[in-house]
């Protein structure tokens, strides 16, 4: 035996239907967005842990690697990036053991110096990416540095930008 939904029920239905598509569609949109930033968080702890690594036992003025550029060039716009072959050849990368087999959303890079009059030895490692492919980048910066004869160091915190731009 059917019977036939009266007006209030089909109302009822929809109105429960509606309700859980506008709880669960931004949530797995949110998800998914941070899914994509853990690559620059975790790209980031990885470029510094391994900078850390080679400064131990290094002179003071040649602590970290030097300056690479942004990597790849343009930073991907919304979608993942596939990288050319020769991408992350840089001495950099390599001494820091950094770069991407796989397509990725952020484009990285990291600078040093030595300040010359304090003789301390400095970086910054910085992730950049353009999520929603609108032209308006996140960006991501971790720093580091060395002071002379002292270990080399982490400064605390990360520096973030538009992370869900």
């Amino acid at each position: 035996m059917s019977r036939a939904r009266t007006a209030t029920e089909i109302a009822a239905i929809l109105s429960i239907g509606a309700s859980l598509v506008a709880i669960f569609v931004p949530a797995f949109l949110r998800n998914l967005s941070f899914s994509k930033q853990s690559e620059a968080v975790d790209g980031l702890n990885t470029m510094v842990s391994h900078a850390i690594g080679y400064a131990q036992g290094r002179p003071q003025n040649i602590s970290f690697p030097p300056s690479a550029p942004l990597t790849p060039g343009e930073v991907p716009r919304g979608e993942p990036a596939d990288d050319p072959p020769d991408a992350w050849q840089h001495l950099t990368w390599k001494s820091l053991n950094f770069g991407f087999d796989a397509p990725h959303y952020f484009a990285f890079k990291f600078d040093s110096a030595l300040d010359p009059t304090t003789g301390v030895m400095r970086f910054v490692a910085t992730a950049h990416g353009d999520l929603d492919g609108d032209g308006v980048l996140s960006t991501f910066e971790v720093r580091g540095e060395r002071a002379p004869g002292a270990e080399p160091r982490v400064i605390p915190g990360m520096f973030v930008d538009r992370e869900v731009e």
